[in-house]
């Protein structure tokens, strides 16, 4: 069995004396483990690094084994390593990436966003109103996508104001009443109205943390979220 693709590092971890065993985010196969040989070399260590975009050819006896990478650099990601608050966000990307995606299962527009996303990191700037977008793709791919498209209740797109936890959908603040305290806060950027506040950042995050943590997560095995993912939230909050 063998197969060819390109992706990005998610980790890499020593097996052995000199090996290293890497899990890479494909194109066509999804996330896929596989060792490399003389991966512990000098040589090695600098193109595993998580963030780096390969090419990487995988073979193995039979399709279910680990099976074994060999790995070309395509570009490196490294200049984030420099950057605390793009390495706090590419260690959150990769971790969640982890977290969620099914082992070896294609899927194409997380792979996407997310090369668009480690892209993002790279050239700093303000990137975290596109990482927050990130999290809602990947909740969409994972079957728990939020509706924003018009109030639960009403069916009206007018002031859409929050979120229900139990159904993911939007609900009008007129239509909430004295339940709103139990909803969860809509960022109004979001819905394409006025711009991506730290605050609204925030906000957004508490959103989709919820439904991460408490939605998706449970049907994975009720595992916590990963702590990547808390302390970029800590780093934007602190920098909001």
């Amino acid at each position: 069995m063998d197969w060819q693709d390109h992706g990005t590092i998610l980790s890499a971890r020593p097996h052995g004396e000199n090996s290293m065993i890497v899990e890479l985010f494909t194109a066509d196969h999804g996330r896929h483990a596989g060792v490399v040989r003389g991966g512990a070399s000098r040589k090695m260590v600098g193109i595993l690094q998580p963030g780096n975009r390969v090419s990487a050819t995988w073979r193995a006896r039979l399709e279910d084994h680990l099976g074994s990478f060999t790995i070309e650099p395509l570009q490196s990601r490294t200049v984030i390593l420099t950057d605390r608050l793009a390495l706090a966000g590419l260690n959150a990307t990769c971790a969640l990436l982890r977290f969620t995606l099914p082992e070896r299962e294609a899927h194409m527009r997380v792979f996407a966003s997310s090369e668009a996303l480690f892209d993002l990191f790279v050239e700093g700037g303000d990137w975290a109103a596109e990482y927050l977008r990130w999290e809602m793709g990947l909740l969409e791919e994972m079957g728990y996508g939020l509706d924003l498209s018009q109030c639960a209740v009403t069916g009206s797109r007018d002031d859409l104001a929050y979120v229900s936890p139990r159904t993911g959908r939007a609900v009008s603040r007129e239509a909430a009443g004295e339940w709103a305290p139990k909803l969860l806060h809509l960022p109004l950027f979001l819905l394409g109205q006025g711009p991506a506040t730290g605050a609204e950042i925030a906000q957004g995050l508490r959103l989709t943390g919820f439904f991460l943590g408490e939605r998706l997560a449970p049907d994975l095995g009720n595992r916590p979220l990963p702590e990547a993912r808390n302390r970029l939230v800590d780093l934007l909050a602190r920098q909001g």
